[in-house]
């Protein structure tokens, strides 16, 4: 069976959790090209062929957040029903060091409660992915 799309786009995002206070910074975003509606995610980004995923992360929620962050790991990967040719792969992070500075396509930054996320996000929010963060507690 022939596969009339070819194209398949990668995303990446980081669950910045912040163990002291409990929470996990998301950012407010406005016309997302490859989601429409989104309003509420993760930092994160597209992943282009041939890039280390690892420093665009780093490099990405740096421009995004103004934070510096450590990849603690991946800790899943998702593709969108309402988008089925889009992936995103979901890492979990922490800040080292910076200051809170929205920036890019980033409009607003909160730190949340994990029970309050998926009140807040307008795309399916996986039940495994949730059961993840609830657990960071």
């Amino acid at each position: 069976m022939e596969n009339k799309n070819t194209h398949f786009k990668v995303f990446y995002a980081g669950v910045i959790f912040d163990p002291a206070k409990k929470k996990i910074l998301i950012g407010r975003k406005n016309n997302d090209s490859y989601l429409p509606g989104v309003t509420w995610c993760f930092p994160g980004g597209k992943l282009l062929h041939g890039e280390d995923i690892d420093k665009v992360l780093k490099k990405s929620i740096k421009n995004k957040t103004g934070y510096g962050i450590k990849n603690l790991g991946t800790i899943f990967s998702k593709v969108y029903p309402e988008q089925k040719d889009l992936m995103t792969v979901f890492f979990l992070c922490e800040v080292f060091e910076g200051e809170e500075k929205a920036g890019e396509d980033i409009t607003e930054l909160k730190w949340a409660d994990p029970e309050e996320l998926e009140t807040l996000f307008t795309t399916s929010f996986h039940p495994r992915l949730k059961e993840y963060i609830m657990n960071l507690k």
